[in-house]
């Protein structure tokens, strides 16, 4: 007779790679990470211009966005994604100090925890959001308190992924080490959103009893 356990590891395999591509897939760190090394080296070979760099992000952040519509994208997904990376050029320009175009990501890394931990203290985990979407179960998992512990404590894997990447950043940013950001935002985008995945989702299934039907099966009363 097989576990039931078992049951509900095998049957969760799919979700998680549907959570990888909704989360994070290879698509969205390409457009994360391309743009930052393109700035990091246009910077770096036209002699530290903050200017080139700016443009070569840009162009490189157009290029990929005109290749995300083609593959069916989200045009507003898109146009956000590029008016990002033109921000983090015109903050560097205005302020002259070339680390400034990393000053978005900064932001946006230290808003994205404070979000998932809030989301966490008011009972609206965003994983569980994210993965009751997925399972189009609207909001039955909220009225499953073992669902509903388990979404809150993997939820915390995110919030250290934020923040890991704002203790990584923060000091390059502070001393200006514009070639090493470049190369942290790679390392710390795709590898690092895998790693959260796969982590968050070992916590969802270690925090569930043994005997819950699964990820797919609230129990409602």
């Amino acid at each position: 007779m097989q576990d039931r356990r078992t049951e509900t590891i095998s049957d969760s395999e799919p979700d998680r790679d549907s959570l990888m591509r909704l989360l994070g897939g290879r698509t969205s760190a390409l457009d994360a990470s391309a743009p930052p090394v393109a700035f990091g080296l246009g910077w770096l070979l036209s002699g530290e211009s903050i200017a080139t760099g700016g443009t070569v992000a840009v162009i490189v952040g157009a290029l990929i966005g005109l290749w995300r519509l083609f593959r069916g994208a989200r045009p507003l997904a898109v146009l956000v994604s590029l008016l990002g990376v033109m921000l983090g050029a015109v903050v560097a320009l205005r302020t002259g100090y070339a680390a400034d175009f990393f000053l978005i990501r900064l932001g946006t890394n230290a808003a994205s925890a404070l979000a998932w931990m809030i989301s966490i203290a008011v009972r609206w985990p965003l994983l569980g959001v994210v993965v009751g979407t997925l399972l189009g179960q609207r909001t039955h998992w909220r009225r499953d308190p073992a669902l509903l512990r388990a979404h809150s404590r993997a939820s915390w894997v995110w919030v250290g992924q934020y923040v890991v990447r704002l203790i990584v950043f923060l000091p390059l940013w502070s001393i200006n080490a514009v070639v090493a950001l470049s190369a942290a935002q790679v390392v710390l985008t795709w590898p690092l959103v895998a790693a959260c995945v796969a982590l968050s989702w070992w916590v969802l299934r270690s925090v569930l009893p043994d005997d819950h039907p699964g990820l797919r099966h609230p129990r409602v009363e």
